[in-house]
């Protein structure tokens, strides 16, 4: 079974700064990589950031860039997304995702979290 579980999120002011994780299984651990999405109502599934679990180079959405870090914990097998300068428009349900190739689209991921909501208030 392969398991990813978000936590952290919650409500912040515009400005603000927010941290979510997701601790990964084994399994999905031997993924290479690991990605942050986003889903805003009404909106499709966007991708936010990404790393990889052997090499660490990391790779972000532009609207994200320079505000948003991934990082990740090898030897917890946990990936994080420290978020600052948050602006309402970063308002979503945001979901970690693991796959063997990489990339921008959510098709190319294998594996996902639950989820967990940001809101960013004005």
């Amino acid at each position: 079974q392969v398991h990813l579980v978000e936590s952290g999120g919650g409500l912040v002011q515009a400005g603000g700064f927010l941290s979510v994780s997701c601790a990964a299984s084994e399994r999905a651990f031997n993924s290479d990589v690991m990605g942050w999405f986003r889903q805003a109502p009404g909106k499709e599934r966007e991708f936010v950031a990404g790393i990889d679990w052997r090499s660490g180079f990391t790779y972000y959405a532009e609207s994200v860039k320079g505000r948003f870090t991934i990082s990740r914990d090898n030897a917890a097998n946990t990936i994080y997304l420290q978020m600052n300068s948050l602006k309402p428009e970063d308002t979503a349900v945001y979901y970690c995702a693991a796959t063997t190739k990489g990339g921008f689209e959510p098709s190319l991921y294998d594996y996902w979290g639950q989820g967990t909501q940001v809101t960013v208030s004005s």
